[in-house]
C-alpha cells in the first residue's frame, strides 16, 4: 500500500472554493460533465479544490493532476504571471498541471479529453500497479 502524500491546504479557502463551485463557468461545467463520477478511467476528480494557498479548477489526488480552465482574463499579463506562480507551486508539491483555454474546452473537447487521457496513460506506464505487485 503506497502512502498518500499529505497536500497542504489553507482552510480559509474552503468557503471560497464552495462559492466557486456554485458559480462555475459554462466551460467548467462542460468539462466537469466529462470528469465527474470517475468517468475518466476510474479516477476521482474534484472541482474547485483548495491546495496550499490556491484553488484548482479540477484535481485528482491519485494522479497528482490539476486541470485548469483559463478564461479570457488569463490573457492579461498580471493573471498570466499569477498562473505561472501557481503552477510552479503545484509542481513543487509534486502536482502536474494541464491548462486548457475556454475555447479549447468549448470547441475542441475531443482533444482536451485526449490530452487528459495521454497524461493518465503516461502516469500508469510509469507507476507500479499495486494489484500487480508481487505477482
Amino acid at each position: 500500500m503506497t502512502k498518500r502524500k499529505i497536500i497542504p491546504y489553507n482552510p480559509k479557502l474552503k468557503e471560497l472554493a464552495l462559492q466557486l463551485r456554485n458559480d462555475s463557468t459554462k466551460t467548467e461545467i462542460f468539462l466537469w460533465l466529462k470528469l465527474k463520477g470517475k468517468q475518466m478511467y476510474g479516477y476521482d476528480f474534484h472541482r474547485q479544490k483548495p491546495i496550499d494557498n490556491y484553488i484548482l479548477d479540477f484535481f485528482c489526488c491519485e494522479l497528482m493532476l490539476a486541470i485548469e480552465v483559463d478564461g479570457y482574463s488569463h490573457q492579461f499579463l498580471e493573471v498570466y504571471n499569477k498562473d505561472g506562480i501557481k503552477e510552479k507551486r503545484m509542481n513543487e508539491l509534486g502536482i502536474s498541471v494541464l491548462r486548457f483555454s475556454d475555447d479549447e474546452v468549448l470547441n475542441d473537447m475531443e482533444n482536451v479529453l485526449r490530452a487528459i487521457e495521454f497524461y493518465i496513460f503516461e502516469y500508469e506506464k510509469h507507476t507500479p500497479n499495486p494489484s500487480q505487485e508481487g505477482s
